[in-house]
Order: C-alpha cells, then structure tokens, then sequence
C-alpha cells in the first residue's frame, strides 16, 4: 500500500513517524544505494509515513532531493521535499515546484536554508531571493492557480520552526515567523533539533494560546559524538545541543561499543516523551547506514512509552540566564509568560526614533502632506531629474544612517527601521531566520542578528506588534538602484498596495 503523508497527518489518531535522509555530493554509488536501501526497507517496515530529503545541507552541493526523491516514490514510499530558498531566483523556483509537481512529488518543507557553503572554486553566491514566507505563498499561489485549471490540489507544504532559542527577542521573532507561514499557506511544521523538553513543550503551548492547529512533528537526532559536539559548538544553525549533554554522550563514547546503545536509548527515550507530551509525531535525523538502527528506536520505544513520564526529567535543562516563554507550565497551557531584560542603548534608540519621526513625516500615504510629496515625486520622474534626489540627498542620508544598498524597494519599516538588505545576509524580510545563536546572526557572528535588534529597539516603545505582523512581499529587482523615496510615493514598490507604509 503507497504510504500517504497528509492522510497521516490528517488522521487524528495517528502518530506519524517520518525518516531524514541525506544525499551526498555524487549521484550513484554506495552513498545513494544506501539511501534507496533505507527507504526500501522503511517501507517494508510499515511504521514509517515518510521519508524526506534535504536540499544541500549546510550550503554544500549534493545530489538533488527532486531525482532520489522521485525514485523514493516508486517504491511506495511517500516524500517530503526540502525546499530551500539560498540557491535560485524566484524563477528557478517556480520552475522547480512545477517540475515537482509534474513529477508528483507534493510534499514540501519550504525552508529559507542555510547560508552558501563551497562548491567548485569556492563559496557560491547566496541568492536568497525569497524568504520561506514567500516561498510558501507562492507555492500556495501555485497551488490555486493549477486548481483553477482543472488539476487538484499539487502541495501540501509545511515548514519548520526553531523553539530552542535562549533569548526573549530570538523567541519572539521565531513564533510570529511561524504565525506568518501559516497564514502563507503552511500546513504542518517540524521543528528545529534540540533536546530541551521545556522548549518543545513551549511550542506547544504557544500553539494552543494562539488557536495553532496544524500538526507538529518534533525533531530528534540519532546524537554520536562527532554530530553532538559540532552541535554544541554552533556548527549546525539553529540546533541547541547543551554542554551538560555533550559532556554525557562524550562520557558514553569512552567505553568501546557503548556509545551507540547510549544514543539509541537517549533517542528512543526522547521520542516517547515527545510523543506523551502530544507532538503529533517525530522527524528522525542522523540515520546513514542502515534502517535496522530506526527500527531498533521504534521497538524500544514501543517497550517504554506506557511509562514515559519517567523519563521527563532527563530532557529538562533548567539552565539559569536562558529565556523561556512560560514558567511552570502545566498541560493545558495555564502559565505566566517570563520576560527578560532588555539591553537599552542610547544610540540605537535614538536612530530608531529618528528615523520613525523622518518615516512618519515624508512617508505616510495617509499624511496631510502626502500628496504634496506625490506630486514633486511625479514632476521628478516626468523631467528624468530624480537621479539628482537621489545622487545628493537619498544616498549620502541613506547610506550614512543603513548602509543602504540602493535596492530601490526600501524595506526598513518592517525591521524597525533597520536595512534587512544590508543587516541580513539571507535578506530577509519576513522575521528572521532560524540559524541565530544566543542573539547574533548565523553568519557574521560577532554581530547581533538584525530582528534581535529590532526587536529590543521596538520593545522599548511596546511597539513590537508591528515586527513581523503582517506578511511582506518580495523586493522588486526591477527597481534597483532607482529612488525608493520616489517609488514609494509613486506606488512602484511592495508597498504600492497598502494604505500605509
């Protein structure tokens, strides 16, 4: 029987139980057959719903999901496409979800993706030219538009979201993320690797404050040694791994033949509290030489999940200066939100109110002034003299106070007044990505991640309703190095549909 991935999820009692699966840089040999030998035997077991399968991990090229996972499907079983938004435009990507689609692979963890890695001759050019809130959008776009010609339903697409985040600002911006993915079209979620109890349970309750109702499936990582201490040391974004715990699995790995049975158990163990907590199934990683290994968990979890309360405690990392949304929180979700400080600084905050009063004044489309300004706009682009607006006031203001990157579709309203062009190296406009570590960007690590930095600068004025929330459109190319102030009064850019900026 051809496994189905939305009929599981969408079955109330069903637990579903999904397998990762990680191509490597050839296309043929020992590496893929093991992959296709797994999904083979994964359904022949029968407990697996499905497998799914990354797209370039860590940046670095491999062998596309789209061509094993095609082979994966003639066996029978079903596949969950990872779809990242770092290595094409969004014509590549439309293109690719339509070869998907025409290769019936439905299936799609829409995911923004971690930054460039190597390839031949060095790193690639990240191109980031949507987020994972766009991405899915258009593919639920995609979706009505095939509908209205006759097909039905093409994607089921999901998405992922990171509830390991240790400071007030990173948790903030992570949950209204995941708020905008659904409201794009997003119709289950699996969540970033941790193994911190209070957070996975977090999620949850955040979920049931917010009528959250999509299935949740909650990851976890057959943890070696090797794996668990690139974790821990922040090698792998957005993926929390203590070092309470790295200190255990290297105390494991000391007895020859004894690390293995360890993590086995440790997975196992996690998988049934996860399960008792009512996460609605899990994502098992970190399985790459045989499925006897996946089937060897779900035996023993099956032995052990009449008592899994007993293992909570385990998982519970009560760590001290590490932000966590409710305190003692019981299961139906009656908790006291925990705030932590915010760090005030003088300087951000008075360029961010500078730079709101300047936005209020010149660019508000509700203003008194406002068709004034559109006006001198009109006359501007009419006698082709805008390029002087912007050559002796837009870029020298601009480029002082954003580092702007004359993109031309200025989008610095909704990151609290800062560039996400020039701020954020995946140019993110919908909240930030997942790979954030302790407050500070994935890539460029000794500076904090831009929404981190929105976030306390809005904080500070109970303005953060406005970060993240409502969903922003993609920046139009088009209008590159042209004048944003002129676009914007002149309804060119991603604005040109609001009533105000």
């Amino acid at each position: 029987m051809i496994r189905n991935f939305n009929d599981d999820i969408s079955t109330p009692e069903k637990f579903v139980v999904t397998l990762e699966l990680v191509p490597g840089r050839e296309f043929s040999g020992g590496a893929i057959d093991t992959i296709k030998q797994i999904s083979k035997d994964a359904f022949d077991d029968g407990r697996i719903t499905a497998v799914s399968i990354t797209d370039n991990p860590g940046g670095n090229p491999a062998l596309s999901p789209d061509a094993i996972g095609r082979e994966i499907l003639d066996y029978g079983m079903d596949v969950i496409v990872h779809f990242t938004c770092r290595d094409t435009n969004r014509m590549g990507m439309e293109s690719r979800a339509l070869q998907l689609a025409r290769l019936g692979m439905k299936n799609i963890l829409a995911l923004t993706g971690d930054y460039s890695g190597k390839g031949f001759g060095g790193r690639g050019t990240p191109v980031f030219d949507f987020d994972s809130v766009i991405l899915t959008s258009m593919l639920n776009d995609l979706n009505k538009r095939l509908i209205k010609t006759g097909h039905s339903e093409v994607f089921v697409t999901g998405c992922a979201v990171s509830p390991f985040k240790y400071t007030e600002a990173e948790a903030w911006v992570q949950y209204r993320k995941l708020q905008r993915k659904i409201e794009a079209g997003s119709s289950f979620t699996i969540t970033q690797l941790g193994y911190d109890i209070d957070k996975y349970e977090e999620l949850l309750i955040f979920n049931k404050h917010n009528n959250i109702t999509i299935p949740t499936l909650a990851s976890l990582y057959l943890l070696g040694k090797g794996p668990a201490r690139a974790m821990h040391n922040g090698r792998v974004p957005g993926v929390y791994v203590s070092k309470k715990l790295f200190e255990q699995i290297s105390q494991d790995y000391e007895v020859k033949g004894e690390g293995m049975k360890h993590a086995i158990e440790r997975t196992a163990r996690l998988g049934v509290v996860l399960k008792g907590i009512g996460y609605k199934g899990i994502h098992i990683g970190g399985v790459h030489k045989s499925f006897d290994t996946v089937a060897t968990i779900l035996d023993r979890m099956e032995a052990i999940e009449h008592n899994w309360q007993d293992y909570v405690e385990e998982f519970r990392e009560d760590a001290p200066n590490k932000f966590y949304l409710y305190k003692n929180a019981d299961k139906q979700g009656e908790s006291t939100p925990v705030k932590d400080e915010i760090s005030f600084n003088v300087a951000d905050d008075a360029h961010y109110l500078f730079l709101r009063t300047a936005h209020d004044l010149f660019f508000d489309k509700k203003a008194s002034l406002a068709p004034i300004y559109k006006k001198i706009s009109t006359k501007l682009d009419k006698s082709n003299a805008s390029w002087m607006l912007k050559a002796f006031l837009e870029d020298p203001f601009k480029k002082l106070m954003l580092s702007c990157q004359s993109c031309g579709d200025c989008g610095i309203q909704h990151v609290g007044f800062l560039c996400p062009e020039s701020g954020c190296p995946k140019h993110t406009r919908n909240g930030a990505c997942g790979g954030s570590r302790d407050g500070y960007c994935e890539v460029h690590e000794d500076k904090y991640c831009v929404w981190v930095r929105a976030y306390h600068r809005m904080k500070k004025h109970n303005e953060t309703d406005e970060l993240t929330g409502h969903f922003v459109p993609p920046r139009l190319w088009e209008l590159k190095d042209t004048s944003s102030w002129i676009n914007f009064h002149l309804d060119r850019d991603h604005q040109k549909d609001e009533k105000a900026a």
